[in-house]
């Protein structure tokens, strides 16, 4: 009998963290058959040769490194989905990684978490060549999407407290959906579209406020001042003091010649510095003025070596590093708090100074790696505790415009958000935006603490490595109220559940914007009895799960070959729909 052939191929992944798992999970949903692996060893006997996708998605860089590079050594088709948050390496495997994607979970998440610092309501995306735009805002009274939105179809609706079910977010809705005065809600369009409308977009740049040189030079003398060891004024009045006075001695004194003011205060100056003699001869002189000259050279390098010591731990101390953030975030306003400076931290904080926003940053480690980008950025930073209620207020968080909390531990998150409610209230119009891991863990802090920007990790990243093991192409993530939605394109195969659909028969939860032909222009808002064909990029909209189950549905039938010979076994008859061309072979599913 001849070689078996199958289309619907396993999964290896790689990984044992939450992402990781999430990843897997969602993709056993969509039908996949996966293969889990710990190392690159395990890659010829979980069958790299015949995988569809292999995924290492774990925290290790070096471990999905040696996975990636193996897989692809093992197998030039493969699809190779990796995680390197190293930019020299993701930059480098991206060239020569071939099918898949090489992607970085700071890169996929912060866009969202800045967004969201930022109160902005419409999210910018390109699908084949056209600017899209989801934007949202509160409904201005009772009445259908339709009667308010005209033709802009609806992304999502979050029902507000004058709904029947406050809370509730409905995913891609019809336009005939009734929505109440205060309800959220997004709509998505061409830019140009929306613009013509009237629909005004936030500005993706800001102006950072500039200080004089005289107001940073003020700043870094109260720093100077605030920082100095106390004793070091009382060491200057002595030294003073003691050159004044001695020059007084010497110039009465010194009998061998004339001694003029100025050759008193050059002696006395040299000698308490000691950097040398010549100049004068004591010999001949009394016994008085050669003892007060002993002791004014050990009272001289004594007073110069204090001056020294406190002068140089005034200078290189990290205490003067420190105290420097805290003086300059006296004098902000409308500036963004960034609290802890990981991998995401320092993204966040790079697109937001980047785009000219004044950014603070909170951060405990003295020794954290990326201070030096952040100084480049000319960002200041405060050291300290971020759930320490005065860290907080040396921040001015009452005078922020946003603060983004994303710490690489969740409970510190969850106490710093907690602190932060308590100093600005819990009715603050400042957007606090926290980073969490797990999908759970952020949807329970939402409903018991009313954080309404609750960001979760895996929720932002697992769909740019769930579509590209499946062979989606993800061109963004945004969130509706705590929903995360995907907008993705996907081709059409032949024989798919998808091949001749008609467009009312896909998911209620998701929504095609658009559709491109290799024979035709892009086609925009495509009617509701518009049939899908092999060969059709179809873009679509909607929360990522059901995109995923979209995706699934347009991918190729399992097809077996016996003896070279095809079979194919057909998914029902086509008598009940005639005008619709069904799929010629009906999907597996798979465990």
């Amino acid at each position: 009998m001849g070689e078996l052939f199958q289309f619907h191929r396993e999964i290896i992944v790689s990984g044992d963290d939450p992402l990781s798992k999430t990843i897997a999970e969602e993709l056993r949903g969509a039908g996949a058959r996966l293969i889990k692996i710990n190392t690159a060893a395990d890659l010829l006997g979980a069958g790299v040769h015949r995988a569809r996708a292999v995924v290492c998605a774990g925290p290790n860089d070096a471990v999905n490194l040696e996975i990636a590079l193996l897989a692809r050594e093992y197998s030039p088709n493969v699809r190779v989905v990796a995680r390197l948050a190293n930019d020299v390496l993701r930059e480098a495997v991206t060239t020569v990684n071939g099918p898949g994607a090489i992607l970085d979970v700071a890169d996929l998440a912060a866009p969202s978490l800045v967004e969201a610092v930022l109160s902005r309501n419409a999210h910018q995306f390109d699908t084949a060549g056209i600017e899209f735009v989801v934007w949202g805002s509160e409904a201005p009274y009772n009445a259908t999407l339709r009667e308010i939105y005209a033709d802009l179809a609806p992304v999502a609706v979050v029902h507000g407290k004058n709904s029947p079910a406050p809370g509730e977010v409905v995913p891609c809705p019809g336009r005939d959906l009734q929505v109440y005065a205060g309800d959220w809600t997004s709509m998505i369009g061409v830019k140009d579209e929306l613009e013509a409308r009237g629909f005004t977009l936030p500005p993706a740049t800001a102006t950072r406020s500039r200080h004089s040189r005289i107001r940073r030079a003020i700043d870094a003398a109260r720093t100077m001042r605030d920082d100095v060891n106390p004793l070091l004024l009382p060491s200057l009045v002595f030294a003073l003091f003691l050159t004044l006075g001695s020059t007084a001695v010497e110039q009465f004194a010194y009998q061998h010649q004339q001694m003029s003011w100025l050759d008193a205060l050059y002696f006395t100056s040299e000698t308490i510095t000691t950097v040398g003699y010549g100049e004068f001869g004591f010999g001949e002189e009394s016994v008085f003025l050669r003892l007060f000259n002993v002791g004014l050279m050990f009272g001289g390098a004594i007073v110069t070596a204090i001056l020294v010591a406190f002068l140089a731990d005034l200078m290189l101390s990290r205490r003067f590093v420190q105290t420097a953030g805290l003086r300059r975030a006296r004098h902000m306003r409308d500036h963004i708090v960034v609290i802890g400076l990981g991998s995401i931290g320092v993204r966040v904080v790079s697109d937001l100074a980047t785009a000219g926003y004044d950014v603070l940053v909170i951060e405990p480690n003295v020794n954290n790696r990326f201070l030096p980008t952040v100084a480049e950025l000319d960002v200041p930073v405060i050291f300290g505790d971020s759930a320490m209620r005065q860290t907080l207020e040396s921040a001015r968080v009452d005078r922020a415009r946003g603060v983004a909390v994303v710490t690489q531990d969740d409970m510190e998150n969850i106490e710093t958000g907690i602190v932060l409610l308590e100093i600005l209230g819990s009715d603050t119009k400042v957007p606090i935006v926290m980073r969490v891991q797990g999908r759970a863990l952020g949807t329970a802090v939402n409903r018991r603490f009313g954080f309404e920007n609750v960001r979760s990790i895996v929720d932002l990243a697992a769909p740019w490595f769930i579509g590209a093991a499946m062979g989606l192409q993800v061109l963004g993530t945004f969130w509706v109220g705590q929903r995360s939605f995907m907008v993705g394109g996907m081709l059409v195969a032949e024989g798919s559940e998808l091949d001749g659909l008609r467009m009312v028969d896909l998911s209620t939860q998701t929504r095609v914007i658009a559709i491109t032909r290799p024979e035709g222009p892009v086609r925009l808002r495509p009617r509701r009895d518009a049939l899908l064909k092999a060969g059709d990029t179809v873009y679509v909209i909607g929360p990522y799960r059901e995109l995923i189950a979209t995706l699934r549905k347009g991918q190729p039938p399992p097809l077996t070959a016996v003896n070279g010979e095809r079979a194919a076994t057909l998914a029902a008859a086509r008598a009940h729909r005639p005008d619709v061309r069904r799929p010629r072979w009906a999907p597996e599913q798979q465990a």
